[in-house]
């Protein structure tokens, strides 16, 4: 079968590519070896899908080379990716922090888009895997278990190694390699932490579940101001997420339990005006009471707020604002919601995603040496990389 363009992953880069393509006249045969279109639209944002950030800037991505994402989404906006969810009458709210979420559930998007793709008359082919790609005179030339195909541009969309049991896998790498591109190291990002040492993996499983609202969480030189959860295998929620994409292993990150507070000043006031409270008691009213009958097992002597000195206070401060852990490990890419690392984007053009060793192939989204922030920033990336490349494919 001979076309214009295929494009290789039915996810959300792929589909943004497929359907801009053919849009602009382009015959367009998408492919998947999946049996079902977006799988991770469909299981992320717990099932409603945050299908982009208002504030989506470069700064809310992660590269090694910083200023590639800059002409991508400068051309291809949040507001430009709004306007045809409203125009599906697709709704949706902002959760926090500029996060925009469906109000029903993630597949409202999915459909948006694979509507967009049957409207412009895009062939989808499921179930159908690629076993090898050839360079051709006039394109690339695709052996598949569904025959062979024939192609001027080839678009790989096939995302990174997070979420194997969706499907994820390392094959747009190999297609890298394959044309002499080089693939920078990868690990899983935005992923919860595991913990080991004795005593607070004791202290993360008896609170598994527990949410701590509003921590600034930190590690080698960047913060984020969140909730974090425990677990019965260590610390997650949406600070630990973003901060595990900065973390290295053998780094030890710093929990601000408490942000808000001058604790050394509060914990002061809180002994002449209250001084016969225990301090169980008292950590019980920023703290789930479970938490704090445990920090003040583990960390403190708990007892009337009269009995500390001024010193004992400012160690307790120094505790809850400067909790110090040394995480053992992340739980990898079994449950990260993004690969950091992939094809070195030095060696693809920012304006167009074309291969600047191989003419006629294209990658987009998590593929690439790109990856955002949590809150709606990757599917931004997947959005604006596919749109880029669609305009030249």
């Amino acid at each position: 079968m001979q076309t214009d363009v295929v494009v290789i992953g039915a996810g959300a880069a792929g589909l943004m590519c497929a359907f801009t393509a053919a849009a602009r006249g382009r015959k367009v045969l998408l492919i998947d070896h999946a049996n079902k279109a977006g799988k991770k639209i469909l299981m992320s944002g717990g099932g409603r899908c945050n299908f982009t950030n208002m504030y989506t800037e470069p700064a809310n991505f992660l590269s090694g080379n910083p200023h590639f994402c800059k002409s991508a989404l400068a051309r291809y906006t949040q507001w430009d990716f709004i306007e045809m969810v409203g125009r599906h009458g697709v709704p949706y709210h902002e959760k926090k922090l500029g996060q925009l979420f469906c109000d029903n559930k993630a597949s409202d998007i999915l459909g948006m888009l694979l509507d967009e793709c049957e409207q412009a008359g895009v062939d989808l082919r499921l179930d159908t895997s690629v076993q090898s790609i050839e360079k051709g005179e006039l394109g690339y030339l695709l052996q598949s278990s569904a025959g062979e195909f024939a192609c001027q541009s080839l678009v790989i969309a096939t995302g990174g190694l997070s979420i194997p049991t969706l499907g994820a896998s390392g094959f747009g790498y190999q297609v890298a390699r394959q044309f002499g591109h080089s693939v920078l190291p990868t690990r899983a990002g935005l992923v919860p932490f595991t913990i080991t040492e004795p005593l607070l993996k004791s202290m993360c499983e008896s609170l598994s579940g527990t949410s701590v609202e509003d921590c600034l969480v930190s590690c080698n030189g960047q913060s984020f101001r969140e909730n974090i959860l425990f677990t019965h295998r260590g610390l997650s929620g949406p600070a630990i997420l973003q901060v595990s994409s900065y973390w290295q292993p053998g780094d030890t990150i710093e929990i601000n339990l408490l942000p808000h507070l001058d604790l050394v000043e509060w914990l002061d006031e809180q002994r002449r005006e209250r001084p016969n409270t225990e301090l169980k008691t008292l950590l019980g009213e920023l703290f789930t009471r479970k938490m704090a009958t445990l920090l003040a097992e583990h960390w403190f002597v708990s007892k009337p707020l009269k009995q500390y000195s001024a010193a004992e206070l400012a160690e307790i401060a120094e505790k809850l604002s400067n909790w110090r852990v040394m995480p053992a490990g992340t739980e990898g890419y079994r449950t990260a919601e993004v690969t950091i690392g992939g094809v070195d984007t030095r060696e693809v053009s920012s304006k167009t995603m074309e291969s600047l060793k191989a003419p006629g192939l294209y990658f987009v989204g998590e593929v690439l040496d790109v990856t955002g922030h949590l809150g709606g920033f990757n599917f931004q990336w997947a959005w604006a990389s596919g749109y880029a490349a669609a305009q030249y494919v």
